[in-house]
């Protein structure tokens, strides 16, 4: 099972509505999901359950497996 750890200092991440938050650093963060192939970023989606990603600048579905994933920070406002 994959853990989500804050990028800055390795603590596990907590889900929230807004997204990902991390409580020792209070900052909040986003899991952006980056094309294997180009390195764009993907927009998910979620059918039946089961994510996978698009990749509008190879105009095509990308496994989660291949996806290659990030946190991050959100900006407050």
């Amino acid at each position: 099972m994959q853990t989500n750890e804050c990028p800055k200092c390795q603590s596990e991440l907590r889900w929230s509505r807004e997204g990902y938050h991390c409580d020792f650093c209070q900052v909040d963060f986003k899991k952006v999901a980056y094309c294997p192939d180009c390195n764009k970023e993907m927009e998910k989606l979620n059918a039946c359950g089961a994510p996978s990603y698009f990749c509008h600048d190879c105009n095509e579905l990308k496994s989660k497996s291949r996806a290659k994933t990030e946190f991050v920070e959100v900006e407050q406002s």
